[in-house]
Order: structure tokens, then sequence, then C-alpha cells
């Protein structure tokens, strides 16, 4: 069996040459992307990232509507994790609400 990081290069190659396929054929984009969900992982700046860690985990449909939210939290090795209510989730969609994926200049 091939080494692990091998497949994970490979699978790689495979989803980049999916994903420029996708870039040039609205119909194959719209086929591909029917199928996919988003998850996003929002880590929280802490004063000790060391010690302690909080995050904000989103899935959403493929069109980007969120069905569900939690937030996690650790300190060392204790952990906790809760779902987000919508009131509190309304605030954390304003806060990024200016926020585009970009490359770096």
């Amino acid at each position: 069996m091939a080494d692990i990081g091998e497949a994970a290069e490979k699978k790689l190659k495979s989803r980049i040459r999916k994903l420029k396929k996708c870039n040039k054929d609205e119909e194959e984009k719209v086929k591909f992307f029917n199928q996919l969900g988003l998850s996003f992982t929002i880590s929280l700046p802490t004063k000790n990232p060391e010690k302690q860690e909080d995050f904000i985990m989103l899935y959403t449909t493929p069109e980007g509507h969120i069905v569900h939210a939690e937030y996690s939290y650790s300190e060392g090795e204790e952990f906790a994790s809760m779902d987000i209510p919508e009131k509190d989730l309304k605030v954390i969609i304003e806060s990024f609400s200016d926020y585009e994926l970009k490359l770096l200049d």
C-alpha cells in the first residue's frame, strides 16, 4: 500500500483537476457543487494558545446556508463543545460579512 502522504498528494492532484474542469464547464460545476456542502473552522485568538483554544465550526449546504454551527473550547486535555443558538449565529455571520477568500499579494 502506498504511503499516506503519496496517496494524499495523488488525491489532491485529482481534486485540482476536477476543480479546473468545473471552472471551465458551468454544467460540470453545477453537478459537482450540488453534491458539496462546506465546513469552516474559525479559530478565535486567545492569550495563551498553548494552553487554551476555542473555535467555531460552521456546516453549510451547497448554497451556503448554515445547517449546523457549534462552538468548541479546550484547556489542555479538557474539551467542551456546544451548539450555537440562532440568535448568536446571526452575530457571527454579521461579524464575518465582509470576509472574502483571496490569495496574499
